[in-house]
């Protein structure tokens, strides 16, 4: 792994867990880590289920669009070059889908949002699940009339929401029900997201790969979430925060400290840094 190191030219960083510590704020050491390695010319990439003004905030604080990082968001489903603002990717859920997903969400009696522009449609702004949502998103909810006659555009994804014990029953019906054209699986207990099929990480950064001609072997990839476990498998070098789930840390090539201890920011060091 050592003689590697010099080929490590882009990391690939979770947010939620990884890059941000438990106030969700990046740690010293590793924002001045991750600030010299863009110096010298290394790409820094944000990864994240959620939308991209959500991500925002994190690609402004590493100044992302003066070094020409990229933002992955809706957990793949989109990819932003920050220097240029370009969609360098993008797979919206199919316009007819968005009709079946609400009637199931009003099925199941869950509440449920999806994206548009820069603010939530919510099913209801009194869900507290949504109201997280929000916070975590940085974007607005806003509550239409009649969802099913409004929403008759491509949207990224749905999130139905309700308490975990709940929607771990709601799931299985879901997935039944939508069938093998839509991923359908948990972020949080409370957040059931619909995604199209085959968008994860791991897709979305083998496409950013060929638009950019970098190989999979010069990225690092850090991550402690399931749906980080394509892209740690995928990577050049896969790393899993101490404060992974089980299956990413088993995965890994890699393990680095938690969150709260620097992990990302010792990472660069190591590996991209030679400190």
């Amino acid at each position: 792994m050592e003689t590697q190191k010099k080929n490590y030219e882009m990391i690939v960083l979770d947010l939620d867990g990884t890059l941000t510590n438990r106030d969700k704020v990046i740690t010293p050491r590793t924002k001045a880590a991750l600030m010299e390695a863009q110096k010298r010319g290394k790409k820094v990439v944000l990864a994240s289920g959620r939308p991209t003004p959500g991500v925002l905030p994190l690609a402004e604080e590493l100044c992302l669009k003066d070094y020409g990082g990229y933002i992955l968001s809706f957990n793949g489903g989109m990819i932003m070059n920050c220097q240029t603002g370009e969609v360098v990717f993008s797979q919206l859920l199919p316009v007819e889908a968005n009709k079946k997903i609400i009637e199931l969400a009003e099925d199941q009696r869950v509440d449920y949002l999806t994206y548009e522009g820069d603010h939530l449609i919510v099913s209801s702004k009194e869900c507290p699940y949504a109201q997280k949502e929000s916070w975590i998103s940085h974007m607005p909810m806003q509550e239409v009339e009649d969802p099913k006659e409004y929403l008759n555009f491509p949207v990224p994804k749905f999130l139905m929401l309700d308490d975990g014990d709940y929607l771990a029953l709601v799931e299985p019906r879901v997935k039944a029900a939508l069938g093998k054209n839509f991923s359908v699986y948990r972020s949080e207990p409370f957040f059931l997201e619909i995604l199209p099929k085959g968008i994860d990480k791991a897709q979305s950064l083998a496409r950013l790969l060929e638009v950019i001609g970098m190989t999979k072997e010069e990225m690092i990839a850090c991550g402690d979430g399931y749906n980080d476990l394509s892209m740690i498998q995928f990577a050049g070098l896969g790393v899993a925060m101490e404060n992974a789930v089980l299956p990413v840390r088993k995965v890994a090539d890699y393990i680095t400290d938690s969150n709260n201890d620097d992990g990302v920011g010792k990472v660069v060091e190591k590996f991209m840094l030679f400190t």
